[in-house]
């Protein structure tokens, strides 16, 4: 049985994989999902948002600990999730067995105007002004090619139930600008999508031929990958993994 870490990015939580979880545990009947929502979203939505990867790190393995799940994990993240994937098996590479990335961007590995885009700037200040369908039409544009309608109204719901404040979406892009990334002594596989409106897929790409790690490239995919075609990023796991053993 392998026990699985889920960790979502900027803004988002644990609802936001949505039917991705499901299909993740019939991909693998046996094994355990763990899914951590960051302080400031979901369930934490009132506390103080960490503005530091390492902080993101400790609350990681704290949740952990307080729900007594031992490693080594199986680490799914994507994009600020995957920074703080990265930063974990820096510092603890024995309690990680493999981490699969999902559009990451990292310093100093990755130019600023790769790791943002430029274009997507004048939307991600439009989050601190909008009113909750405005912030969530902002995000579905961002991160999603296909912008399914029923996603969108799940998300403006979480929004409505645990609204994130302005100063925390701050807080989490701080903690993402700022982290200065090392290359992990772990098994990684990397996972991009082509047209991903947030963060350039260079990124992956240059990360994968940095660290000389396999990068999968969905064509038609958005940052959301998971949204996007979750049966794909199954296949790269399932394909990635089988060459583990």
């Amino acid at each position: 049985m392998k026990t699985w870490v889920l960790l979502r990015g900027l803004m988002r939580e644990s609802r936001h994989w949505g039917e991705f979880i499901p299909k993740l545990q019939a991909q693998y009947p046996n094994d355990r999902i763990i899914t951590i929502d960051w302080p400031g979203n979901g369930v934490l939505h009132q506390e103080k948002s960490l503005s530091h990867i390492r902080d993101m790190v400790a609350h990681i393995r704290q949740t952990l600990a307080e729900q007594h799940i031992n490693g080594p994990f199986y680490v799914l993240a994507i994009s600020l999730g995957a920074m703080a994937a990265v930063a974990w098996a820096n510092a603890f590479p024995h309690e990680i067995r493999a981490c699969v990335l999902i559009n990451t961007s990292l310093r100093p590995i990755n130019p600023f105007y790769h790791r943002l885009r430029l274009q997507s700037i004048p939307a991600l200040i439009g989050l601190l002004f909008n009113n909750v369908q405005g912030k969530e039409k902002i995000i579905i544009e961002l991160t999603s090619t296909n912008k399914p309608q029923a996603a969108l109204e799940q998300w403006i719901q979480f929004q409505k139930q645990f609204p994130i404040s302005s100063s925390n979406i701050l807080r989490q892009l701080t903690a993402a600008i700022r982290y200065r990334a090392h290359q992990p002594h772990v098994p990684l596989l990397l996972l991009s999508g082509a047209k991903d409106k947030l963060v350039s897929p260079a990124c992956s790409q240059t990360l994968a031929s940095k660290w000389q790690v396999p990068c999968r490239v969905h064509t038609q995919a958005g940052h959301d990958l998971p949204l996007d075609d979750g049966d794909w990023v199954l296949k790269q796991i399932e394909q990635y993994l089988s060459g583990l053993h």
